[in-house]
C-alpha cells in the first residue's frame, strides 16, 4: 500500500460521509426539527399587540 492508495481511501471515505450528511439533511423525519431551528432567531421578537410576553 502506497500513499496513493491512502489518498484514494480518504477521498472515498470523505465522499461517503458527505453523501450521508446530504441524505440526513434532506430526510423528511428531520424536517420538523429544522423548521423549529429556523424560527429560533424570531423567538424573542415582541408580539404584534405591543406586549412582550
Amino acid at each position: 500500500m502506497d500513499i496513493n492508495d491512502l489518498r484514494i481511501a480518504t477521498t472515498l471515505l470523505s465522499f461517503a460521509v458527505f453523501i450521508g450528511i446530504v441524505v440526513w439533511a434532506w430526510s423528511r423525519r428531520n424536517q420538523k426539527g429544522f423548521d423549529e431551528a429556523a424560527m429560533l432567531p424570531f423567538a424573542d421578537e415582541p408580539r404584534a399587540g405591543g406586549r412582550h410576553e
